[in-house]
C-alpha cells in the first residue's frame, strides 16, 4: 500500500506546480502518489503534469470549476487517493525533506495519532519585505507548538486554533486517511479558514504528534497571508461559523472552557 497520497490542488500557476510536485517526488524512504487537481476550465496544468514523465503523479480536472473554493477541490482529489495518509500541498510549497519518513514513523509509533503537523519555514523569490515578519510569525508557532505539546496536544492546540494566532498551516499537516471520510472533508461553506476549521476538527478528534523539524516551505505571495481576524470581514465570518459549528458538535461549555484556557492560561505561559 502507498504511504503518503499528495493531493494538490491548482489553478493557473504551472511553475510552481512543478517545483511543488518535484519537492514531493524526491522524498525519501517512502512510497508516495500525487494526485493533482486542476480547479481552471480550460485545464491549464495538464500538459505540464504531463510532462513529467512520472506514474505516481496523476492529473484529475475539477468536473466543475469550484469558484475559488479550495474545500471542494482537496475533497474531490481526497476521493481519488490510495495511501494511508494524506498531505494536502498547496501548490505553491515546498516539502522538506524527510518530512514524510519521519511523519510516517511517528504514526507507526502512535496509533491513537490521527494528525502529524511541524514547523513552517517562510520563503520568497525575490525576498519580500513580509519575510521577516512572516519569520517571526512562525517560529512564535513554534514557540507555542512545543509548551502546548507539553500540556496535553490534543486540547491546548485545538484550544489554540480556536482562539489564538494559528499554529499551522495546510501544507505542515499529514492526516491518516479515513479521518478525511469520517470528519466529511473540509467545510466548503467556510471560504477564508477552511484549512484551520478542518484540522481543528481533526486534532479535536484525533489527537496529534507534532515533530519539531521544518515539514514545509511556505511560499510568501502578495496579499496571500492572514494571521490576523480584525478588519477583514470574510475572515470574521468563516471563525463565526467554525465556531458555531463546534459549539453545535460539542457543546457550549467544552467552547466556553477552551476559551477561557486560551484566554487566561495560554496568554500567560
Amino acid at each position: 500500500m502507498i504511504d503518503v497520497s499528495v493531493v494538490i490542488p491548482t489553478f493557473r500557476r504551472c511553475e510552481l506546480l512543478l517545483e511543488a510536485i518535484q519537492s514531493v517526488l524526491r522524498q525519501p524512504d517512502v512510497s508516495v502518489e500525487i494526485v493533482v487537481v486542476d480547479d481552471s476550465p480550460e485545464g491549464s496544468a495538464r500538459e505540464a503534469v504531463a510532462g513529467v514523465g512520472d506514474t505516481r503523479v496523476r492529473y484529475f480536472q475539477s468536473e466543475t470549476p469550484s469558484g475559488g473554493k479550495p474545500a471542494l477541490v482537496r475533497n474531490y482529489g481526497a476521493s481519488k487517493t490510495n495511501g494511508r495518509y494524506i498531505h494536502f500541498l498547496d501548490d505553491d510549497d515546498l516539502v522538506a525533506d524527510g518530512y514524510y519518513r519521519d511523519a510516517v514513523a511517528v504514526f507507526q509509533v502512535h496509533p491513537d495519532c490521527g494528525v502529524v503537523f511541524g514547523q513552517i519555514q517562510p520563503f520568497s523569490k525575490p525576498d519580500s519585505a513580509a519575510l521577516a515578519d512572516e519569520r517571526a510569525f512562525f517560529r512564535s508557532a513554534a514557540r507555542r507548538t512545543r509548551l502546548w505539546s507539553s500540556l496535553g496536544s490534543r486540547w491546548a492546540v485545538t484550544a489554540s486554533l480556536l482562539f489564538t494566532p494559528t499554529l499551522l498551516v495546510n501544507s505542515a499537516c499529514l492526516i491518516r486517511r479515513e479521518h478525511v471520510t469520517s470528519l466529511g472533508g473540509y467545510d466548503a461553506h467556510i471560504l477564508l479558514n477552511e484549512d484551520v476549521d478542518f484540522f481543528c476538527r481533526a486534532i479535536r478528534a484525533f489527537g496529534c504528534r507534532y515533530l519539531d523539524q521544518v515539514v514545509i516551505h511556505y511560499r510568501i505571495l502578495p496579499n496571500s497571508l492572514m494571521h490576523g481576524r480584525s478588519g477583514n470581514e470574510k475572515l470574521i465570518e468563516s471563525y463565526q461559523r467554525m465556531y458555531a459549528r463546534y459549539r453545535a458538535a460539542h457543546g457550549a461549555v467544552e467552547w466556553l472552557a477552551l476559551k477561557i484556557f486560551a484566554r487566561t492560561v495560554m496568554r500567560v505561559l
